[in-house]
C-alpha cells in the first residue's frame, strides 16, 4: 500500500507524520510513502530528512492521486476532497461530533475516513489517542502564553526592593490539558487551584500540588468514558458561585472544560470576568466549541475591563515539532491495528477501528457519530 502525507492548512504548522515514523511504517511493509513538498518544513522537518528515510517528495496532486491512504491532521479542503477516489482512505482529526458538516462529503465520495479523536476511552487506545497528546501540548503552552501576557511574575521573588507575591492561577477542568497546565504553572512558581466536576480528578490535582475547588453534588456517568457530563441547574448555580469566588481572586485562568459532542459549558460568566483584577489573563482552550468564558471569541484576543481574554483551541500548532512527533506516533500505533504488515485489515469488530471510522462506503460506522446523526 502507498501512504501519502499532505501539507497542513496555513493556520497549522504541524505535519501528520515525521521522518522517523515514516521509516517505521516502511519497515512495517508499506510499499511507498509520498510526501507533499514542504509538508514538514514549518515543524522543523525538511524534505531531505524524509528522503533520507526512503520517502518520495512529490506534489500535493500526486499525493492524492497515487496514495491508498492519505494522512492529514485537519480535514481536507474542498479542492483536495474533490480529487479523492472511491475507496481511498483518510486518517486525521476531524472532530465530527462538533463539526458534522465534514462528514457528508466523505460519505458522498465513498471514501473511508478514520478520525483519531473518536477512539474509545480505553487502555488499549491510549497509545493512539490524539486528544490526549494534543491536550498535553495545549495545557503546557497555555500557561507559557499566559505567563508572557500577564503583567506580573509567576513565582515569588524576594528582592532588595521587597517581596513579590506569586501569581494565583485557576485551572477550570482537570483533564489532560488541565493537569498539564497545573504541572507547568507549578513549575513556574505560581499558586494553583483547579476545578473539575469529576470526583476522580481531585486526587490527581492534589498530587500535583494544587488546591482542588470542591463543589459537592456533581453528576457523573461511567458511560461518559471519563469525560464530564451535563449538570443539573442546581449544581450549576453552586458551581457558578464557587468559580466566581475563586476566579475574582485569580491572576490567570486557564479554561479547558469540554463535553464531547456538545457546546462547552460556560464557567466564567461576564459578571465574574468583570470582577477580576485589571491585568489578569484568561486562556480559553475550549474556544472552538463555544468557550468556557462567556466573553470568549474563537481565534480572537479581546480585552474587557482590563482583563485579556485569549480564545485559542489550536495551541498545538504553535509547538509544531513535538506536537507533530506525538501525533505521528499516535498514527504509527493506529497503523499497527489498521495495516499491521502494510496491508489493510478492515475489521470493524475491533472497537478501535469501529469507534474511529466516520465514513466507509457511504455509511457512518462509528456508533457515537451514528447516534448523533440519526434522527430521534
Amino acid at each position: 500500500m502507498v501512504l501519502g502525507i499532505l501539507k497542513e492548512d496555513s493556520f497549522d504548522n504541524r505535519v501528520s507524520i515525521i521522518p522517523d515514523t515514516a521509516a517505521a511504517l516502511l519497515k512495517m511493509g508499506f510499499k511507498e510513502i509520498l510526501l507533499e513538498a514542504g509538508a514538514g518544513e514549518l515543524a522543523g522537518y525538511r524534505d531531505g530528512s524524509y528522503t533520507a528515510q526512503g520517502v518520495q517528495v512529490v506534489s500535493g496532486k500526486d499525493v492524492l492521486s497515487k496514495s491508498d491512504i492519505v494522512a492529514k491532521i485537519n480535514p481536507l479542503t474542498e479542492a483536495q476532497a474533490g480529487q479523492l477516489k472511491v475507496g481511498q482512505m483518510l486518517i486525521g482529526q476531524y472532530n465530527p461530533l462538533t463539526n458534522q458538516d465534514v462528514v457528508q462529503p466523505l460519505l458522498a465520495g465513498k471514501v473511508t475516513a478514520f478520525s483519531l479523536d473518536m477512539l474509545p476511552r480505553s487502555t488499549r487506545a491510549q497509545a493512539m489517542d490524539v486528544l490526549s497528546s494534543m491536550a498535553t501540548v495545549s495545557g503546557y503552552k497555555a500557561v507559557l502564553l499566559a505567563a508572557s501576557e500577564f503583567n506580573g511574575f509567576f513565582p515569588m521573588f524576594m528582592t532588595a526592593a521587597g517581596t513579590i507575591k506569586p501569581a494565583k492561577v485557576l485551572i477550570l477542568g482537570a483533564g489532560v490539558a488541565g493537569l498539564q497546565a497545573i504541572a507547568t504553572a507549578k513549575r513556574l512558581g505560581a499558586v494553583v487551584e483547579a476545578f473539575d466536576v469529576r470526583a476522580a480528578a481531585k486526587e490527581e490535582v492534589l498530587s500535583l500540588g494544587a488546591k482542588f475547588v470542591d463543589v459537592e453534588g456533581a453528576a457523573e456517568s461511567a458511560a461518559a468514558g471519563g469525560y464530564a457530563i451535563e449538570q443539573s441547574e442546581e449544581f450549576k448555580q453552586r458551581q457558578a458561585e464557587a468559580v466566581h469566588k475563586h476566579a475574582s481572586m485569580a491572576d490567570v485562568i486557564i479554561c479547558t472544560a469540554q463535553i464531547p459532542g456538545r457546546k462547552a459549558p460556560i464557567l466564567l460568566r461576564k459578571a465574574t470576568v468583570d470582577a477580576m483584577k485589571p491585568g489578569s489573563v484568561i486562556i480559553d482552550l475550549a474556544a472552538s466549541s463555544g468557550g468556557n468564558c462567556e466573553y470568549c471569541e474563537n481565534g480572537k484576543t479581546s480585552v474587557v475591563n482590563g482583563v485579556k481574554i485569549i480564545g485559542n483551541s489550536y495551541l498545538p500548532a504553535s509547538v509544531p515539532r513535538d506536537a507533530s512527533a506525538m501525533f505521528s506516533k499516535n498514527i504509527l500505533n493506529f497503523m499497527k491495528i489498521l495495516a499491521p504488515k502494510g496491508e489493510m485489515v478492515l475489521n470493524f469488530e475491533d472497537d478501535i477501528l469501529e469507534g474511529s471510522c466516520i465514513a466507509h462506503q457511504g455509511q457512518v460506522i462509528s456508533p457515537r457519530l451514528k447516534a448523533l446523526l440519526t434522527p430521534a
